[in-house]
């Protein structure tokens, strides 16, 4: 079970705000917050963090790392991606449905965007059929 996720800044004071508004959105705030680690969610759900490293080197992206945040529908999911988009995120696919429909008619619906610093997320649900 995944307790929280966390995600590499150079810079935690310029990019902590990108993670406010999107946190927001979805009915949550910083549940940890110092000098170099910000955690948003609660200690009830998988929460996402944003941490300096500890080792004092630079962070980076790590390629083919994602993070999915959980919507509760398709609207959810485009509200968190522009949110994304207009706190310094960039486009890496918009909103809409992805792949078939799986037996029960439902289908993965997700937008992806990156944070200011390149770590790449996504919102999603499941669209009923």
């Amino acid at each position: 079970m995944i307790g929280y996720v966390t995600l590499g800044t150079n810079d935690l004071k310029k990019n902590a705000p990108f993670y406010d508004a999107i946190a927001q959105e979805m009915g949550y705030e910083r549940m940890m917050d110092f000098d170099t680690f910000i955690a948003w969610g609660n200690w009830d759900v998988a929460g996402v963090a944003l941490t300096q490293p500890f080792d004092g080197k630079a962070a980076s992206v790590g390629n083919g790392t994602m993070v999915a945040l959980q919507a509760k529908d398709a609207d959810q999911v485009k509200r968190i991606y522009d949110i994304a988009l207009a706190n310094g995120g960039s486009d890496e696919g918009a909103p809409g449905p992805r792949g078939e429909p799986d037996e029960n008619g439902n289908t993965f619906y997700a937008g992806y965007f990156r944070d200011p610093e390149g770590n790449k997320l996504n919102a999603f649900c499941m669209t009923q059929g």
